[in-house]
């Protein structure tokens, strides 16, 4: 069985959640004939940049689109090898693993040759960042006067490393993490479809956990579909993926308002021992600080962050904000991420963010002295 997000990945621009300024710019491209030669579409991973620029080359290449429209047939010859993935005019490089010269060389060479079938040579260079110096200076020639018969789409998910004379070369889009909601929305349509139960807070969870990504969101809920048979749950999303719910966030953080060391840590032992990733943990703990900062600031703010509370939750989470400052939380936020960082780096884990919660605990004891 195909994967969830190859399987339900969109085959036309109205199957694409959100994005709907770039999808207008590009329907009004498409309708005008004024497509760009060259895009930058840049943002985190698994946010459709590549599904996007692979729909562009659907559209552009349709052979029984219509004037007046803008959406692929999905019917043609052109629809059908670019859905298969063996389209000779739909040239894929991934630059992470072909980032020299010679690879730019090669592309130069075939730009000129005219497409096989189609009206354009649609290039989608993937993580672009990553070509050679020598690879973006070469590249650079050939966007600035490629062939009418071509077109470039360039994808990174870090745009600050993309040299600013392509990036000026190209038409900019940015992708932006998907909004929590719109991804539990699909990963219900998703569970309709394949006929899978699945509790609402579940889905939540999920959705939580896969950092703004559709991408990440399907993979996760594959991982759970294929270890359960039966309706999904949330205790069962949180054993099967050891991620974190706000349960255990919650309450870490009663435990460093009642400014108690030896729950704290002995919290944050029992967080590890359940198998629950101590790095996500700190994430999700630096998301629910500050949404309590937000609430201390104004409470209509909630929300904003990345965690989906439900009523109980939110009671509580207004419980809570009375018992910290705003420079309080500002200052564990602080220390927070610090220890967030230090996580990745160091062979003791657990450490880093038990310090981190003992420096807390002690920056609020001094503050009542």
């Amino acid at each position: 069985m195909a994967v969830l997000y190859r399987k339900y990945r969109p085959h036309n621009f109205s199957e694409i959640v959100g994005r709907d300024h770039i999808k207008k710019t590009l329907k009004n491209a498409i309708l005008m004939k004024m497509v760009s030669h060259a895009y930058l579409f840049y943002g985190q991973r698994g946010t459709g940049k590549t599904t996007i620029a692979r729909l562009l080359a659907k559209a552009i290449n349709c052979e029984k689109r219509k004037e007046t429209e803008f959406e692929p047939c999905l019917k043609c010859q052109s629809c059908i090898e670019i859905s298969k993935g063996n389209a000779m005019d739909l040239i894929e490089i991934d630059a992470a693993s072909n980032r020299g010269i010679d690879q730019i060389r090669d592309l130069k060479e075939g730009i000129n040759i005219v497409p096989t079938r189609s009206k354009y040579k649609v290039y989608i260079i993937d993580e672009c960042h990553m070509l050679t110096k020598e690879a973006s200076n070469a590249l650079l020639k050939t966007l600035e006067e490629p062939p009418g018969h071509v077109i470039f789409v360039l994808c990174t998910t870090e745009y600050a490393k993309v040299i600013p004379t392509i990036s000026s070369r190209c038409q900019r889009f940015e992708f932006k993490k998907i909004n929590l909601r719109q991804i539990v929305d699909k990963l219900s349509l998703i569970c309709k479809k394949e006929k899978v139960k699945a509790q609402i807070e579940a889905l939540e969870l999920i959705s939580q956990n896969a950092d703004g990504s559709f991408r990440d969101a399907e993979s996760l809920l594959d991982e759970v579909i294929n270890a359960e048979d039966k309706e999904i749950t949330k205790n069962e999303v949180e054993d099967i993926l050891g991620i974190v719910g706000v349960v255990p966030i919650s309450q870490m953080v009663d435990f460093l308002a009642k400014k108690d060391k030896k729950e704290t840590l002995e919290h944050i032992g029992k967080i590890m021992e359940s198998g629950m990733d101590i790095e996500n943990f700190s994430k999700k703990l630096i998301s629910y600080l500050h949404d309590l900062l937000l609430i201390k600031i104004n409470p209509d703010l909630l929300g904003k962050g990345e965690i989906i509370f439900t009523k109980e939750e939110i009671d509580n989470l207004k419980n809570q904000e009375k018992y910290f400052s705003e420079s309080q939380l500002k200052n564990m936020i602080k220390k927070f991420i610090l220890a967030c960082q230090q996580i990745k780096l160091s062979n003791f884990p657990q450490l880093s963010i038990e310090i981190a919660a003992i420096e807390a605990i002690d920056a609020l004891n001094k503050e009542t002295e």
